[in-house]
């Protein structure tokens, strides 16, 4: 008996659509697992107390500034990160590609040296105390004044 082509498709498509089905359900589990064991456990015991770093814990996350400077190098960190993963893509299939994916690499690892450059000369990569320097854009390092001590 030959097989129909819509068929065949369909059952070719079987594995994809049990695949989906068991990430679903474990993403299901996950939230709500999260939602029972996060709701009951949130303060209390030893939650409030110091861990590893010994550092006691003062206010609410909330009130918390931190510094653009932070999410900056994070978002720096990502986005190099993410582009080691292609340029390893690359270099798996360095013999299949050939030289059009040599040339392509190439281009795309000097914009990302580009980019690098861009963002040391503009003072993205410092750190230290800063403000901001006459012109967009530009920043300048300030020095920490000595704090007086009392007596």
């Amino acid at each position: 008996m030959p097989e129909d082509g819509a068929a065949s498709a369909a059952w070719d498509m079987l594995p994809l659509l049990l695949f989906m089905l068991a990430v679903g359900a474990v993403v299901a589990a996950a939230l709500v697992g999260a939602w029972f064991i996060g709701a009951k456990a949130r303060h209390g015991g030893a939650r409030t107390l110091p861990f590893e770093s010994g550092i006691v814990p003062v206010g609410d996350a909330e009130e918390v500034r931190l510094s653009i400077e932070f999410y900056l190098i994070a978002v720096f960190f990502v986005i190099f990160d993410l582009e080691t993963i292609f340029i390893i893509a690359w270099a798996v299939a360095f013999f299949d590609v050939g030289w059009r994916g040599y040339i392509g690499a190439s281009v795309f690892i000097l914009l990302l040296l580009i980019a690098l450059f861009y963002e040391w000369r503009s003072g993205a990569l410092d750190w230290g105390l800063k403000r901001r320097a006459p012109g967009p854009g530009r920043y300048a390092l300030t020095r920490a004044e000595p704090v007086a001590e009392a007596s």
